[in-house]
């Protein structure tokens, strides 16, 4: 941990064959799902401790669409990183910052930003595995915890693309889930 009450942690469902989402970058697959939010490993007691959050561009092309097919507003109030190299509509509302992080000295930069700006709390690496990935690279991401689901896809995005040590630190179920906790022991 980079902080005695800051965590980076990478919170997240995945298939049982290690799919965050279908070729696609659908997460159908996700909502179908049987999951107390407020139970083990639920998002509510999650996003209780978290500062500010980063996630890819497919993740927000995916929240933002969901949120326009369901007419709801921007769920985070949190600050918010967008990694990418498109020009991508903004959420009104949200309070977002679009930014690039390709090399190892930007994903630190970024990261140090994300701590500075999560004002003591966590930060949520909301996804994909590739934001993720880049992060446990420089040693910055502390925690992965997965909601691991009933169902196969075969073939999407994976988890966490490349090679992690992992160590498992608890094991819950929340109904159709089970939810576990890793902390990112480092690259391979």
């Amino acid at each position: 941990m980079h902080d005695a009450c800051i965590a980076t942690t990478y919170f997240t469902a995945t298939t049982l064959d290690g799919f965050l989402a279908d070729e696609h970058h659908s997460l159908d697959w996700l909502l179908s799902q049987d999951v107390d939010p407020d139970g083990p490993g639920g998002h509510e007691p999650f996003m209780a401790g978290v500062g500010s959050l980063v996630m890819g561009a497919s993740t927000y092309e995916w929240v933002r669409h969901h949120l326009a097919e369901s007419g709801e507003g921007w769920p985070y109030p949190q600050p918010t990183w967008v990694l990418t190299h498109r020009d991508l509509p903004r959420v009104p509302g949200a309070d977002l910052t679009f930014a690039t992080a390709d090399t190892a000295a930007e994903v630190r930069r970024l990261h140090a930003t994300l701590v500075d700006a999560a004002d003591g709390r966590d930060v949520w690496v909301v996804g994909g595995g590739g934001v993720a990935a880049a992060l446990a690279a420089e040693g910055l991401l502390d925690a992965l915890v997965v909601a691991i689901a009933p169902v196969t896809l075969g073939a999407g995005m994976p988890l966490l693309p490349g090679a992690f040590d992992l160590r498992l630190e608890s094991v819950e179920r929340n109904r159709a889930f089970v939810a576990a906790r890793y902390a990112v022991v480092g690259p391979r």
